[in-house]
């Protein structure tokens, strides 16, 4: 051991042993001033250094406790003689230093308190009695009964640490809680650095040496050269080249809100990662963060920058990472986001801004001065948008933030009365009319009559009329019902399928129309966002009007008929599920029914997007705007937020009532026979297994789960955690098999 005896005084924040064997000490103090250096560093770039830096100085005030020193040697091994009277497991060393804030500084000092008293366990709520968490105003109460403080001053903490001036600078324009969970953000990230620097020297080096955006533009830019030396001269084409070239010409204005209105197939992926990077290097900002509503269309883009900007400096940030696919140093960026492209999804993106664990709110600050895309933003939840808005408007005016809204259906996001929506966005386009115009490509025939619904038979016998055809149905149960109908060769795609098979079965529909073998596909909405087919013809089950324009994106996506594509919206057997869904296909068959002309223009959009908004029961389901005072400001600035019942609310997508099944297909079941071994596994040799097989998981609802279970169909391996059991329940074109009346040929299962 090292020489304990002289460093008994002295108070350690961590202790190591080193490769040969010896103790090494991190000081209390040392770490403190280190992390009020690096907290302060990153909260520079919004204004608030001042507030950062003195949180970082007081976050362990508590481990100066003598009962913190002494259970830091005897659980490390460092003091085997040291032990803690009638103390058993951890020790709080967190209270002392937000009761300190508090008594210190006043309703600074609050500020402060939930930063620190927070800073390991996540931001607290500070006194709501439904929530049954753990409040601050009852951890700051029992720590004050239990002399936590007292306790960390009689052990005389440097005065340079404990003497602070009141912070001075102003919280930027914008929700108090947003700032507060900025300023935790930097404060729990230098924590986590400088604790890891001392702990493990060789992960930290892993962290930056990134290239700087203007190199990762140097080589979208010759990536760009390349593909159109590559392209065919087309009217489309030459349309995406000018897309192209506006996004860059726009780059130069001023940081803000963005919206980018291309029609389907016009190019909006690339020309936005240009305007994206062209504005970081105008404006010096960090990173671009391109968001992306579902993992299936992620995966693809992810894939694409990789190929222009290197997987080293690319960062998928999702459910479904593969853990062949990262390294160590990828792993590492996901924790804080501090590598220069991030490509990522609503939900991570939008729940990690509302979040209250140390993990997901660590990234926080790295958003700040970026570019961020929002890819298909007619997609953002409709039942939280009120807090999805505001936090973008916040992050636009206060955190130095440029959004590019980017979609071919731009939402009705604009100021109104009851809708606070969003100010000041400036379209990127100078003449989307003319777009939509110049890139028509099909015809959209609408139903006689919205109040007949059609037969499932008689839309078969329609589409057998055509050699290639994709027809686009509301439910998993519709296209199940529908294929049935069709001919044997015909395609099905549902999220019935786990995501590898899905993959695998677009790749071939792909290859099938590029080398022009007749195509016929049934398949449910997920073929609506990010998925580059080009049929000639087109059915729509009635839908939103944005899910009929998403669908005619993908007929004669290239332009190369020599008539328009055809797009047929039919009256489906059945209204889709209540719900959100129904409320969409009513407001789409309100504005196809009032519509002279073409229903696919931008004015249509308009309407349709506003008409859908207020047929909504609200905008914050949760909530989450009153609990965190986002519009009343003076009650706000009393600092009574409830951050973890917040974070708990706002869930974008409900899992309660679901359950994931892991089927078998194809590498799935060396896995899953894995898995059943890894009973003896280190916890992260399974977590990596698991990863692996969420590209074989397939959602269903809970009584469907149940059903299953009884019938011994599914397992549950570990709580949680269910397994297929039986070869025949996935079927190699419909996916799984829940329902007795679905008829197949037991010959084409995948075991």
């Amino acid at each position: 051991m090292a020489d304990n005896a002289q460093n008994q005084s002295i108070a350690l924040a961590h202790v190591r042993k080193n490769e040969e064997g010896k103790w090494k000490e991190h000081l209390l103090h040392e770490h403190l001033e280190r992390v009020s250096y690096l907290a302060g560093q990153s909260a520079s770039t919004f204004g608030s250094e001042d507030w950062a830096r003195i949180a970082g100085l007081w976050h362990d005030l508590g481990k100066y406790r003598e009962k913190f020193q002494q259970y830091i040697k005897s659980a490390s091994g460092y003091d085997a003689e040291a032990h803690i009277e009638g103390t058993s497991g951890r020790v709080d060393h967190s209270t002392a230093g937000a009761i300190y804030a508090i008594e210190k500084l006043g309703l600074q000092g609050r500020i402060l308190a939930y930063l620190i008293a927070g800073h390991h366990a996540g931001l607290p709520d500070w006194n709501n009695a439904e929530s049954g968490q753990s409040l601050l105003s009852q951890r700051i109460k029992t720590g004050k009964q239990n002399g936590y403080l007292q306790e960390a001053l009689d052990a005389t903490p440097p005065a340079e640490i404990l003497n602070q001036s009141h912070p001075q600078s102003l919280p930027p324009n914008g929700s108090l809680a947003l700032w507060l969970r900025m300023l935790f953000s930097c404060l729990v990230d230098a924590d986590f650095l400088d604790t890891e620097a001392f702990m493990d020297d060789k992960r930290s080096s892993l962290r930056s040496g990134y290239p700087s955006i203007a190199a990762l533009k140097s080589a979208f830019d010759q990536h760009m050269v390349d593909k159109v030396a590559n392209a065919k001269e087309s009217a489309v084409n030459r349309i995406r080249a000018e897309v192209l070239r506006q996004c860059r010409e726009k780059a130069e204005l001023p940081s803000g809100l963005f919206s980018l209105t291309v029609p389907t197939g016009g190019g909006k992926t690339l020309s936005s990662v240009a305007f994206a990077l062209n504005h970081a290097v105008r404006h010096g900002k960090n990173r671009v963060i391109y968001v992306i509503p579902y993992t299936s269309i992620l995966e693809q883009t992810a894939e694409i920058f990789v190929g222009i900007f290197g997987a080293e400096n690319v960062i998928e940030h999702h459910s479904n990472l593969d853990p062949d696919r990262e390294d160590a140093r990828s792993r590492l960026a996901t924790e804080n986001w501090d590598a220069p492209i991030i490509v990522t999804t609503n939900v991570q993106f939008f729940e990690s801004l509302y979040a209250a664990k140390t993990s997901r709110c660590r990234k926080l600050h790295n958003i700040v001065n970026s570019v961020v895309v929002l890819d298909e933003a007619q997609l953002l939840p409709p039942e939280f948008l009120a807090p999805i808005l505001h936090v973008m408007q916040d992050l636009a005016n206060g955190y130095k933030v440029s959004f590019v809204l980017s979609t071919a259906t731009q939402p009705a996001f604009s100021p109104r009365p009851k809708f606070t929506g969003l100010k000041n966005v400036c379209e990127l386009m100078d003449d989307p009319e003319r777009l939509y115009a110049d890139l028509k490509r099909v015809e959209a025939e609408l139903p006689d009559d919205f109040a007949s619904p059609r037969t499932w038979e008689s839309i078969a016998g329609e589409l057998q009329q055509y050699q290639s055809v994709l027809c686009i149905v509301n439910s998993r149960k519709d296209c199940r019902e529908l294929h049935g109908l069709m001919p044997k060769d015909t395609i099905h795609l549902s999220a019935l399928m786990c995501g590898q098979h899905r993959s695998q079965v677009i790749a071939e529909i792909k290859q099938r129309l590029k080398d022009r073998i007749p195509t016929r596909v049934i398949s449910t909405q997920l073929v609506e966002a990010g998925v580059d087919m080009d049929f000639p013809v087109v059915y729509r089950a009635l839908a939103g009007l944005d899910a009929v324009a998403q669908a005619a994106g993908r007929c004669n996506r290239e332009g190369m008929l020599t008539q328009p594509g055809k797009v047929v919206v039919f009256v489906p057997p059945k209204p889709a599920a209540p719900g959100l869904l129904r409320k969409a296909q009513q407001s789409g068959q309100e504005i196809m029914r009032l519509t002279n002309g073409d229903p696919l223009t931008r004015e249509r959009f308009e309407a349709y997007f506003r008409h859908y908004y207020e047929s909504l029961n609200s905008l914050d389901k949760a909530n989450i705007v009153g609990l965190l005072d986002l519009h009343n400001q003076a009650e706000a600035r009393r600092a009574e937020f409830n951050f973890r019942t917040a974070a708990s609310n706002f869930r974008l997508i409900d899992e309660e009532g679901q359950t994931a099944v892991i089927v078998r297909y194809g590498e799935s079941t060396r896995l899953i026979d894995a898995l059943e071994k890894s009973q003896n596994m280190q916890p992260h040799e399974r977590r990596g297994i698991l990863r692996k097989l969420q590209r074989y998981t397939v959602n269903i609802r809970e009584y469907e789960s149940r059903k299953l279970l009884e019938n011994r169909e599914i397992q549950e391996m570990f709580p949680g955690i269910h397994i297929q059991n039986t070869d025949l329940l996935y079927h190699s074109q419909l996916g799984l098999l829940m329902s007795k009346d679905v008829v197949f040929d037991p010959t084409q299962s995948v075991a």
